[in-house]
């Protein structure tokens, strides 16, 4: 029970008035809203406030309110029956049975079958169900039983299975009867036993006669079929057959197919791809093998891993290494009804035959062995002498045949021989090795240990060195070898340079060495790449050296032509831009035209760069100036009358001068005597032309290759939009000036093709336009006039847009009040479950402290009690 309510009265009322009086009254719980600006007529609700008063207030409603329903949580003082359909005034109550006896069902099942594997499905065998086999009704029964396993008779099963007692008390109840009747003795439990076991043998003999006797039956019925299927089978006469031959039954399709995927290929099963370092490690190692064997012969030494004697290998060897220690084995014949058994001495004679035949057979695959160097070459002679030593055990076996009949033969004649073949083939193998060229090769490390290792070699031989150097210094066999490598390919190219400037140029050992650097610069692009930037950037420099000191510059020698040529082999030349074409190239566009031509030799150089120039622009098809004013003042030196020609000359070239006729004929004839051929490069180093005639063939070869690298420059640019004014100036001249009447016939062919793709070109020009576009209009200076609309007031929108706005601005209001109210709730709700937790924390050691108290008195207690008996 709790107190009763205190009542309230008269003075509780006057002190509660005086304490709101005093608190409106005291300055510290008053709160003065202040106003950012005075509006007149405006009367404020909210001027000064009780922020303490207020927050009272809330406390109070949320304690009456909120913390009822928190202390109410989860507690109920009523019983509500959820049962279905009790409140369902509709429903019988049978009904309702039903339906929840079938809910419980339903709730059980789905618990019971979580791990259920489709047991509604009946699993069979044979077509028998499985739950049916397993219940072992089937008795299982030996394998010398009869077919009717398993059936004993009922005497049998009491006496075996039953004890006897029942069968004999049976046996023994009908004796005593029959004595009773007859006065015959009764039978025991002995006499019971055998006889039963008598009648069991008898049963099963007779169920074994049975079985042959239904055996012989049948065999007579196979007979007699036999005999009477003869009569029933329908014979037709052999005209009959003649006539109509059989038709033999024609396979199906799918026949037929599986036939034919029978006979098909199958694949194989292919070798392993082998990766860039073992392919290197075994082509080292294949030459360091061949080196060895090289060396071997050079010093004469006859055994080696080079060639081997075969060892004939029997059928019924089994591969297992067993070897005898001497071939005691006799061989057995018959001599005039006598046995033959040869002495050990003739069998030693006969190996010995023997031994000395194969050495001469292996000297001779040895001796076609060393005729030639090529690796691949001494590999296939290898075989064919392996080839032919297959046959030499057969060979043998033939010869020790006929040296049975014949002992002194056998002693004599083999053994001189392969002694005075041997030392001729020792010479001649000596000789041929030391002739050879070295299989392996160390990496040089300068350049003069490069041209002591090429010199005095051929160019087959050079690229050979260079190869095998390659395959021996492979960057994945050590570790220094990729720096090696990079050296050897700066070396190479300085070494191609120093060829090229010999006299006479060795471009043959060029042209083989290409093949070579090009190996070496797809493993080492940025080495090749520096390399070839050093020398085109002392290249330029050197020619911008001589212009500044000289104001021309002679053009670049055959080195630096034979570089840009392998510039253009080793590296793109399509790419927009490169750092080693595109300096090559800009070196040809400068060359072209700061290189002034002052003879035949110097037009030979432009050609030359001309030439390759195209190649470089072949698949980018860029636009070259250079190039075309090249070939137009080329064609400019052919025409005689420069005066008429009324075109601009753009240097190197003049329009007058000592070396404007440098390709104008000396003798019209020349012409008819005339067979086109290809400029040499020598020729851009020395030119040497004794008579007119061969002066005016070479004019006519340098006017041909400049005609065919215009026709070239056509196909190339004929896409431009500006290609009739850009080949304006050839056009005019191959017309007007530099007629085909003054041509020979190949040159008259070019010069119609020319004309004919200059004028062929489609003429595209369109006239310039500006941009269509909207245009700009002009700014006004017309004021705006903007409506002045009062402060707070939003005007000029319809009725409902005012409505919808009061709406959006009053929810907005009340979505921010509920948002701070829900924060208070929460705040209040954590302030009480704190206050729960102390009071309950305090209420335990208040506790704690009492029990651990009594504990204490308790102890006190019980220590005086012990000492009081003590005493």
């Amino acid at each position: 029970m709790g107190k009763a309510p205190k009542k309230k009265n008269l003075a509780d009322k006057v002190r509660k008035a005086k304490a709101a009086t005093e608190i409106k009254n005291n300055p510290f719980e008053v709160k003065i809203n202040r106003k950012k600006f005075d509006v007149l007529g405006r009367k404020g609700k909210h001027d000064v406030g009780l922020p303490g008063v207020s927050r009272s207030k809330a406390i109070n409603k949320r304690k009456e309110t909120l913390l009822k329903e928190y202390k109410q949580k989860n507690k109920s003082n009523k019983f509500i029956d959820r049962r279905l359909g009790e409140y369902d005034a509709k429903m019988a109550p049978e009904d309702k049975i039903l339906q929840r006896f079938a809910i419980e069902r339903q709730r059980a099942h789905g618990k019971r079958d979580v791990y259920n594997l489709n047991e509604e499905e009946e699993l069979t065998h044979y077509g028998q169900s499985l739950a049916e086999i397993e219940k072992f009704n089937d008795t299982v029964g030996s394998d010398d039983e009869s077919e009717e396993k398993g059936l004993l008779s009922a005497e049998l099963t009491a006496s075996h299975f039953g004890g006897g007692g029942g069968l004999l008390r049976k046996k023994t109840s009908g004796g005593d009867q029959e004595d009773e009747q007859g006065g015959q003795k009764t039978k025991s439990r002995q006499e019971l036993i055998e006889e039963l076991i008598q009648k069991s043998k008898q049963e099963k003999r007779e169920r074994q006669v049975q079985k042959e006797e239904a055996q012989e039956l049948t065999e007579k019925l196979d007979q007699d079929w036999k005999s009477i299927q003869a009569l029933m089978v329908k014979k037709i006469p052999k005209a009959e057959h003649v006539d109509k031959p059989e038709e033999k039954a024609k396979p199906e399709e799918y026949d037929m197919m599986v036939r034919e995927l029978g006979f098909e290929m199958k694949a194989q099963p292919s070798e392993k791809m082998k990766t860039p370092e073992e392919l290197a490690k075994e082509e080292k190692e294949k030459l360091q093998k061949l080196e060895a064997d090289r060396l071997r012969r050079m010093m004469g030494d006859e055994g080696g891993d080079g060639v081997q004697s075969q060892v004939h290998m029997s059928a019924d060897d089994l591969n297992d290494g067993f070897v005898l220690d001497k071939h005691d084995k006799k061989t057995l014949s018959y001599q005039d009804g006598k046995w033959n058994i040869e002495e050990e001495t003739e069998d030693g004679k006969e190996e010995e035959g023997e031994s000395g035949e194969e050495e001469g057979s292996e000297a001779e695959g040895e001796n076609e062995e060393d005729d030639d160097e090529d690796d691949v070459e001494e590999e296939e002679e290898e075989g064919s002498g392996e080839d032919e030593d297959d046959h030499s055990d057969l060979e043998s076996e033939q010869e020790s045949e006929n040296e049975e009949n014949d002992e002194e033969e056998e002693a004599s004649s083999p053994r001189q021989q392969p002694q005075s073949l041997s030392r001729e083939e020792l010479k001649a193998r000596q000789e041929a090795a030391k002739a050879e060229l070295p299989y392996t090769f160390a990496a040089p490390e300068s350049y003069e240990d490069l041209k002591d290792l090429l010199h005095g070699h051929t160019p087959d031989n050079q690229r050979l060195i260079v190869a095998r150097t390659q395959k021996c210094n492979h960057p994945s066999l050590a570790a220094g070898n990729k720096l090696k490598l990079q050296k050897l390919v700066g070396f190479l190219m300085e070494y191609m340079g120093e060829l090229a400037t010999r006299s006479p140029p060795e471009l043959g050992t060029v042209d083989k060495l290409i093949p070579e650097l090009y190996a070496l610069c797809q493993m080492f692009p940025e080495a090749a790449g520096k390399s070839m930037q050093s020398i085109l950037r002392d290249a330029a420099h050197s020619m911008e050296e001589a212009v500044e000191v000289k104001g021309h510059v002679a053009f670049p020698t055959l080195d630096m032509l034979v570089y840009l040529k392998v510039t253009a082999l080793l590296f793109p030349t399509s790419d927009f831009r490169h750092p080693v074409t595109t300096p090559a190239l800009l070196f040809i566009s400068q060359t072209l035209t700061k290189c002034p031509v002052r003879s035949l030799q110097d037009l030979t150089s432009g050609l030359v760069l001309c030439c390759l120039a195209v190649e470089y622009v072949s698949f980018s098809k860029r636009f070259l100036p250079e190039l075309i004013n090249f070939l137009s003042g080329t064609l400019h030196l052919a025409v005689q009358d420069k005066a008429s020609t009324g075109c601009m000359v753009v240097p190197p070239f003049r329009l007058s001068g000592k070396y404007s006729d440098l390709l104008v004929l000396s003798n019209s004839e020349s012409c008819s005597s005339w067979s086109k051929e290809n400029l040499p490069l020598s020729a851009t180093q020395q030119l040497e032309l004794k008579s007119d005639l061969n002066k005016d063939h070479y004019r006519l070869n340098c006017l041909s290759i400049c005609l065919d690298l215009v026709k070239r420059c056509c196909l190339l640019y004929k896409d431009l939009t500006s290609f009739t004014c850009i080949f304006q100036p050839i056009r005019t001249l191959l017309s007007k000036h530099l007629s085909s009447q003054m041509l020979p016939s190949p040159l008259q062919e070019l010069h119609s093709e020319i004309l004919e793709a200059i004028s062929s070109a489609s003429v595209t020009h369109t006239r310039l336009v500006f941009e269509k576009k909207k245009p700009i209009p002009l700014k006004l200076f017309t004021p705006k006039i903007v409506e002045v609309l009062d402060y707070g007031k939003k005007r000029g929108s319809t009725r409902e847009e005012r409505e919808k706005e009061r709406l959006k601005h009053k929810y907005k209001k009340e979505f921010k009040g509920a948002l701070r109210e829900i924060r208070k709730d929460s705040r209040f709700l954590a302030r009480e479950k704190l206050s729960e937790v102390m009071n309950r924390d305090a209420e335990r050691k208040r506790k704690v402290k009492e029990l651990l108290g009594s504990l204490a008195t308790q102890e006190g207690e019980w220590k005086a009690l012990k000492r009081k008996k003590r005493k």
